[in-house]
């Protein structure tokens, strides 16, 4: 008798869901899938193994990693330091050999404190960047020369970041439960492993990851502060927190809500508070730098400056990406609270950060590291991510060839003005297809491959199968009750264990 299940054990273990297999449900992953033996049999014994879904993304996680550290052998081996456009041809340059020396590690100045030779006078990084960039300074050797610093000094940099990778991959595997294997998506991305170690947006992508994490497990304080600390490395995070306040606003979490904001302040002080109170000047550059910089690489703003004789000024830019960035948002908002059934977090977290991404004065080729996790619990369809990485490839080589093509005289060695700007186009469209697939899926739910799957909101944490208080328009009638009708499926959100709509 002692060793006979409990009748509780055993009424949750008959209703326990069954983790979604993404061979049977997505034709893409499927095909794929014959590279290793097939789809997924249906008698098959998950989570028998030592080859968890969670070991298995860390180390393809890892192994694209590396790749992407192969992928910079050539610049690593002298492109980046001899010859001017040679590490552009090569496509593998990379910021962070470059600051060494020219943002004063190699000289031991404190970020910051210290002033810089040059026109850069203090460290144009978040605090928590800073202090991530100043840790792998004191672990680079200060032996040899100059040279085998800045090689070392990337090499550090570039274990610590494999790390936040890593988190990443994990964190997007373990934040909807019963789809382990949409981590794959993250770790797999060409365009990760190629800008991986370009700069050091890896820091705030993975305290970002973990701070989703958290909110799908309910724990809105470690949210808070995780996301704070992820603003101190990177302002983008930030933008989550207007989504959130809507979907509570719907849902009615004030509490949770206010958790959460107040466990970012409080972490976001105690890393810049310090910087702040005793070295104001170097620790604002991040901002003005910002306000002050620009129309450069990436944006369509560049395409219309490069195709206008009177370019507009900086403020100018600034003050109406600054109103295009607030129309998104209130466009998001509306679409929150009017939708037939409320909007998942990332879905809403994955559309605020494109469209910062979208609107913005500068897209720097290594800021598609922002939107891989999030695209990946959005959108979780091969497809659709495979087009939108294909798009970031294409980026990715197209601002590198017009690097080249600037710096190489008159050979002129590369992509000229107009090449580059089908570049971006590729870019921007990518980008907006990824955020049309999502908008759809909020006005059709029964097309969102989570909740066809019957989940309802499993990155929402106490959003999760939470009821609606607050609706607006049309949707006000029907979304007052557990679930919104729809002709075709019928999907049974908000249900743990729910098995319509599944394939």
């Amino acid at each position: 008798m002692c060793g006979m299940p409990s009748a509780e054990s055993t009424q949750a273990s008959v209703h326990e869901p069954d983790p979604v297999r993404p061979t049977r449900e997505d034709e893409v992953a499927a095909a794929g899938s014959e590279l290793i033996g097939g789809p997924i049999g249906r008698r098959a014994l998950l989570g028998a193994s030592w080859w968890t879904p969670v070991r298995v993304i860390a180390l393809v996680a890892i192994g694209m990693f590396a790749l992407g550290l192969v992928q910079k052998a050539p610049c690593y081996n002298g492109a980046w330091f001899f010859g001017a456009s040679s590490q552009y041809t090569h496509a593998c340059y990379s910021d962070i050999p470059h600051l060494y020396q020219g943002r004063g590690f190699a000289d031991g100045l404190v970020p910051y404190f210290d002033k810089l030779p040059g026109d850069m006078q203090y460290l144009e990084y978040p605090v928590l960047t800073g202090v991530f960039m100043e840790v792998a300074s004191w672990l680079t050797p200060g032996s040899g020369t100059i040279q085998d610093q800045e090689q070392w000094y990337w090499m550090v940099n570039a274990g610590m970041l494999m790390a936040c990778a890593s988190v990443i991959a994990v964190c997007v595997t373990r934040t909807h439960a019963r789809r382990p294997w949409d981590g794959l998506l993250v770790a797999l991305a060409p365009a990760a492993a190629l800008t991986a170690t370009i700069n050091w947006d890896l820091l705030a992508v993975a305290l970002t990851a973990a701070a989703m994490l958290m909110w799908s497990r309910g724990r809105s304080l470690a949210f808070g502060v995780l996301l704070g600390l992820a603003t101190a490395a990177k302002l983008y995070p930030f933008l989550i927190l207007g989504p959130l306040l809507v979907l509570c606003w719907r849902a009615g979490k004030w509490r949770e809500f206010g958790t959460a904001v107040g466990g970012a302040i409080v972490a976001w002080v105690v890393v810049n508070g310090p910087v702040m109170l005793f070295a104001f000047e170097g620790w604002s550059k991040f901002y003005t730098f910002s306000q002050e910089r620009g129309v450069d690489f990436g944006s369509f703003w560049l395409i219309m400056a490069q195709n206008s004789d009177d370019p507009l000024s900086t403020d100018t830019v600034n003050t109406l990406a600054t109103l295009l960035m607030l129309v998104c948002c209130a466009g998001v908002a509306v679409l929150a609270l009017t939708a037939p059934r409320r909007p998942r977090f990332a879905q809403l977290a994955f559309l605020i950060v494109a469209a910062f991404i979208l609107t913005n004065k500068v897209y720097s080729p290594q800021y598609v590291l922002w939107l891989v996790p999030l695209a990946a619990l959005a959108r979780p369809k091969w497809r659709d991510f495979l087009i939108w990485q294909a798009c970031e490839v294409a980026y990715f080589l197209g601002i590198w060839m017009y690097l080249a093509y600037t710096t190489s005289g008159d050979a002129h060695k590369g992509l000229p003005t107009d090449g580059y700007h089908w570049a971006i186009g590729l870019h921007l469209l990518g980008t907006l297809y990824l955020c049309v697939m999502v908008v759809r899926d909020i006005f059709m739910p029964e097309r969102d491959p989570v909740r066809r799957s019957g989940d309802d909101d499993p990155s929402g944490g106490v959003l999760d199968g939470a009821p609606d208080v607050f609706v607006l328009g049309p949707a006000a009638r029907p979304a007052r009750h557990a679930a919104a009708q729809f002709d075709g499926p019928q999907v049974e959100w908000g249900r743990r264990g729910a098995t319509g709509g599944s394939l």
